[in-house]
């Protein structure tokens, strides 16, 4: 790594002048300013920390931090001074016996981290690091091959404290309950509840993933388990440069990116354009026996066929409307197909005998169309650090879904048991406007802001039956409805931060108002929906809750180099419940299973205590944490008889979810991030955490405990000729809910790769679940009927690809603490 001499002397030329200078004028105090950036990629460091150490008076200590351009200003008596400027993770710069007569600029004053001296640490832009931050863990991804040519749900998955399991859904130490922004912000890239979106763009697209388990105020306090933050990468380099990105594999897939990006000293065009072809063969097997009904036992055998295509584009202009503000502009505009075919066979047994054999055949069609519009203001007010930014941004997504689904009956006789036409229509729609504002105050920081959020969803779904006798299709009514939900939440923040030392803080507060309304449009008998849920519930409603989302968060450095530190953290957070758990009509994943929400369903709220420790060697990096989180009203998924029967004799079952009381949640982590040589890089991380719930629904109590834990291990070593070998295995421990078991799982991942063209193209080939294992095994047992089975979303898959980048060097750079959209954005 480069070092500081450079601007050491110029600091100390600086002296001598001053030496030589006639003494200044009086006056009361004098300004000191400056910018503080990292060395290696000259991007501005917020939070740095300025001390002005008077010599005469040794007690005497004034100072201030960068803001986040990593300018800073500080009001001092003339005199002369120790000074110093410190950041967590790099090296303390310090110039002794200076004298400051005048005003000064000290101009940019470059700060290198604290593993300088490590072997290879000049290609960090492609090793996956960690930064520890007030309020958040930064994970720079790096040169991950595994991901090369997948998707941002993929990526994740190698994220530490992310599990991301065979059905796409995120979660966080293991609760599913996390909020996924994109820059900082929710967005359509991300999808409108559901991770599906994120299995559609390319994972090359992230520069850095922000893990917040203690978000700070200024972040929605929506989701209990915390937030993942994907920042986008965005070139800063001048001129025009980009990427292209093709890939093909088995089964059958390929797809291409291309990124492009224009940059002159007063505008900054972007823009990122995919396709992706993707056929995702699955397979399942079920056993489930009954107490009532026709069947004891019924063995459920399925293929899926998905085939899925997307395209999506982003396209955005940065403009420079003076040197201190500008205005941004996106517009994202995502469309996609799936054609997906599952094929189910059924053994049907009274006793030990066989009875019955059917064959169900399920075809959908799916079209999704989404797009976002978005404008971003940023003006810094003054050379103090004042800042005001201000977000508006609309998004929509329309989704069309037909479906037919036929079951004949093969033996003893051959005929048509049922045929049905779905058509469901989902349409959603999100405005958003927010305002932040900071002041620096000397030494510390203030911050303020507001957010409106005004979300509109609208299930349209419709069930047609054939009626064999008379040979046409019957409208069913009790299931066919029209639902609109609407979740409007304002939010007004602040929150304080300073730092005495080695000792930073910040403290924040937010309050939110929330509105959840609901509106039936529907043939539907509200006394019999009423009567089916065991329970007075009300299909329109409009309800209000008022909160206030404390934060805390606290770091103590043990040095000054920043390669050992504390922090601890609370914060408070809230589980709003989603249009589809909300929704009171049954939906069917099969004639035999339904899904009904709960209109009547409270959002949950949690408090979330966390204590974590870092500690830098020379070549060895530990992140560690313990943490505790107690959840009211927590959601919890039954399943229960619905006293009704298909027209062949099977028992139909219902899934609800409700409000079950109280769960606290305990847990540890730790992971290590080793680079023993040059060649060989390691990465690991284990995480263990135990929950308990309690609570009683419709007379039966569904209280719980379990404890599970996951670990994942990474391993990437250079081999001559400019290959790379990267291998990643992940192991997820039992776990079980209050009717469910789940067995573990292990996968592993396998990747090679060539740099070629002068370094400006590599060939990737990587192998996704080497050993075919990444299948969930699960049993559930109620007091009506028990279910066994087995379930792969996607089976082994080999993935080619081929990546050529034009004018942008591969060694990406490691912007730390610097423009980060997600750091101040989230208002």
């Amino acid at each position: 790594m480069k070092k500081c001499y450079p601007v050491l002397l110029l600091l100390l030329f600086s002296v001598t002048i001053f030496a030589q200078r006639p003494p200044a004028t009086e006056q009361e105090t004098i300004k000191i300013s400056g910018i503080v950036t990292d060395q290696d990629t000259g991007q501005p460091l917020e939070y740095a920390t300025l001390v002005l150490q008077s010599i005469a008076n040794p007690d005497q200590v004034n100072g201030g931090i960068t803001d986040i351009d990593g300018k800073f200003e500080v009001e001092t008596a003339p005199g002369d001074y120790n000074a110093s400027i410190e950041y967590i993770g790099y090296k303390t710069f310090q110039v002794s016996k200076k004298t400051f007569e005048e005003s000064t600029d000290l101009g940019s004053i470059s700060l290198a981290i604290s593993a300088a001296e490590l072997e290879g640490v000049e290609v960090v832009g492609e090793k996956t690091t960690v930064e520890v931050r007030l309020d958040k863990k930064i994970y720079n991804i790096g040169k991950d091959l595994t991901t090369s040519g997948a998707t941002i749900s993929d990526a994740l998955g190698n994220v530490p404290s992310v599990n991301v399991d065979i059905e796409g859904a995120i979660s966080l130490r293991g609760n599913e309950n996390v909020r996924i922004l994109i820059n900082g912000k929710p967005s359509a890239l991300a999808g409108f509840g559901s991770t599906e979106a994120l299995r559609q763009l390319p994972a090359d697209a992230i520069e850095k993933v922000e893990v917040i388990t203690s978000p700070s105020a200024r972040y929605d306090a929506e989701g209990t388990a915390g937030i993942l933050n994907i920042i986008l990468k965005k070139e800063k380099t001048l001129g025009f440069n980009g990427s292209v990105n093709t890939n093909i594999g088995y089964p059958a897939s390929s797809g291409i990116t291309v990124n492009a990006n224009l940059r002159t000293d007063k505008f900054n065009i972007f823009n990122t354009t995919g396709y992706r072809y993707r056929d995702a063969p699955g397979n399942a097997f079920f056993d489930n026996t009954y107490t009532s009904g026709r069947f004891d036992r019924v063995f459920e055998d399925r293929i899926y066929n998905r085939l899925g295509k997307s395209f999506n584009t982003n396209l955005g202009a940065e403009y420079f409307i003076t040197d201190e503000s500008s205005i941004t502009g996106s517009v994202f505009y995502r469309t996609s197909m799936g054609e997906d075919v599952t094929e189910n066979a059924n053994r049907r047994f009274i006793g030990s005998e066989l009875n019955n054999r059917t064959f169900r055949e399920e075809q959908e069609n799916e079209d999704d169309e989404s797009y976002q519009f978005a404008l971003n203001y940023v003006n810094n007010l003054n050379d103090e650090g004042q800042k005001l930014t201000v977000d508006l941004q609309y998004s929509n997504q329309d989704e069309i879904k037909n479906s037919i689904i036929e079951e004949n009956r093969i033996l003893p006789d051959q005929d048509l048991i049922v045929l049905e036409n779905v058509f469901e229509n989902e349409i959603q729609n999100e405005y958003l406007i927010q305002a932040d504002y900071v002041l620096p105050m000397g030494d510390s920081q203030f911050e303020a802001g507001y957010r409106g959020t005004l979300e509109e969803e609208i299930t349209d779904y419709r069930l047609d039956s054939l009626d064999q006798a008379s040979g046409r299709f019957v409208l069913n009514e009790n299931l066919t409805n029209k639902f609109t939900y609407d979740q409007n939440v304002h939010a007004v923040y602040t929150q304080y931060g300073n730092k005495f030392g080695q000792f930073s803080f910040l403290l924040g507060l937010r309050l939110e108002h929330t509105q959840l309304k609901g509106k039936l449009e529907s043939p539907f008998d509200d006394s019999t929906f009423e009567e089916e849920l065991g329970a007075d519930v009300q299909a329109n409603f409009d309800k209000k809750y008022l909160g206030l989302f404390p934060t805390v968060n606290l770091i103590y450095e043990f040095d000054e180099e920043g390669r050992e530190n504390m922090s601890l953290g609370y914060n408070r957070r809230i589980n709003r419940p989603g249009g589809w758990f909300i929704n009171p009509f049954p939906s069917r994943s099969s004639r035999t299973n339904i899904f009904q929400g709960n209109p009547d369903l409270n959002p949950a709220f949690s408090n979330t205590f966390d204590l974590g420790y870092l500690k830098r060697w020379d070549k060895l990096t530990l992140t560690s944490s313990v943490y505790y989180q107690q959840e009211t009203d927590a959601f919890e998924r039954v399943q229960e008889s619905t006293g009704q029967v298909t027209t062949d004799g099977i028992e139909i079952v219902r899934s609800i979810p409700i409000n079950l009381s109280t769960e606290n949640r305990y847990g540890a982590e730790a992971g290590v991030l080793y680079n023993p040589k040059k060649w060989l890089q390691l990465n690991s991380s284990f995480n263990v955490y135990k929950f308990s719930s309690d609570g009683v629904f419709n007379g039966v109590n569904y209280g719980n405990d379990n404890t599970s834990w996951f670990a994942r291990f990474s391993s990437k070593v250079s081999l001559p000729a400019k290959v790379e070998w990267q291998t990643n295995a992940f192991y997820r421990g039992p776990r079980q809910s209050a009717q469910t078991k789940n067995e573990g799982i292990f996968s592993l991942d396998l990747a090679f790769s060539k740099d070629i063209l002068n370094d400006n193209g590599t060939l990737s080939f990587n192998v996704s679940d080497a050993l075919n294992s990444r299948k969930r095994r699960s049993f559930t047992e109620t007091d009506f009927f028990t279910s066994r089975s087995e379930f792969q979303w996607r089976q082994r898959a080999f993935n080619f690809s081929f990546i050529y980048r034009f004018n942008q060097p591969k060694k990406r750079e490691n912007r730390r603490g610097g423009d980060f959209e997600g750091d101040q954005e989230e208002g």
